[in-house]
């Protein structure tokens, strides 16, 4: 099944650039021409870039690593958290704070107290404060929760970041490629696609284009959660079978053990019987004869 279509890419408005006196030079090798003042973007080489940047994307998750969804203009906001929570991975949607990848233990920090404020919330610990205190307490948790609502539950660096609009996310793009972080981009016209490691050339204002590309990463992320899932199921399906065995090679004992016993069972009956049989008689066969003689005597004289 394809990752997308050129139709998909069209209906979306993907195409379309900017105004040619805002282009970048460097963004020449993607762009197929210029209409009325705005370049178009080459979907071929679109379509090509989607399929490297989903493939990076399922390898690195299905390699146990996470992926971060970063894009903060207002067409991207909603569509990021939408995609980010639906694949089950972290964003940032609303500001970039300086040092979210290269000084991560504050900002695990700032995550901590994050979650300590959501605890005193619920435990009851603002019962016991002044209004005024609630209140600052409030505001504090409100604007962590704005800023690092999406990454939460995020303990390690990402494996890797997916970006809208890299002008935009300038300092998101600084550091990962700082900490060697692979980044997979969407890049306008405008835009320098040089240090990203799997730039896509499309458009990164349109909220159409900007919900296409984010479903398509999206669905990597699924994808790849999948393959694991299945990979889980076949292991477990395997023990499963080892599991069987042992149950028949235990059951297959258990009759054996059950035949024994029957048998151990009926030999001792039978031998109590007799035991019980040969009380009167002596064992000697000389004396069971002259019992039987007698016997035959006695009723051979009535």
């Amino acid at each position: 099944m394809a990752v997308v279509t050129m139709k998909n890419l069209l209906e979306s408005g993907v195409h379309f650039g900017h105004q040619v006196k805002r282009w970048d030079p460097k963004m020449k090798k993607y762009i197929f021409a210029e209409r009325n003042g705005i370049h178009i973007i080459d979907l071929q080489k679109t379509i090509q870039s989607i399929k490297d940047a989903y493939d990076a994307v399922r390898k690195t998750v299905a390699a146990g690593k996470t992926v971060l969804f970063v894009g903060t203009k207002k067409q991207a906001q909603q569509a990021v958290q939408k995609e980010a929570e639906r694949c089950g991975m972290f964003y940032i949607n609303n500001r970039w704070l300086g040092g979210m990848l290269t000084n991560f233990v504050t900002i695990k920090k700032s995550l901590l107290r994050l979650k300590k404020l959501e605890k005193m919330e619920i435990d009851g610990t603002f019962e016991n404060l002044t209004k005024k205190e609630i209140a600052s307490l409030g505001k504090e948790r409100i604007k962590l929760q704005k800023n690092l609502g999406g990454i939460k539950e995020m303990k390690d660096l990402p494996g890797i970041i997916f970006v809208i609009d890299t002008r935009k996310e300038a300092i998101a793009v600084a550091e990962a490629q700082r900490m060697n972080i692979p980044i997979v981009a969407v890049v306008d016209t405008n835009c320098n696609p040089e240090g990203i490691n799997y730039p896509i050339p499309g458009n990164d204002d349109a909220i159409r284009a900007i919900t296409l590309f984010t479903q398509i990463i999206a669905n990597a992320v699924v994808e790849a959660d999948n393959e694991v899932g299945l990979k889980i199921i076949e292991t477990l399906g395997d023990e499963d079978e080892d599991m069987e065995g042992l149950l028949t090679d235990a059951s297959r004992k258990e009759e054996d053990m059950e035949i024994d016993i029957e048998k151990y069972t009926t030999e001792e009956a039978y031998r109590a019987a007799k035991a019980d049989e040969e009380v009167p008689f002596d064992d000697d066969e000389d004396n069971d004869t002259q019992i039987k003689v007698d016997v035959d005597k006695v009723y051979n004289d009535e």
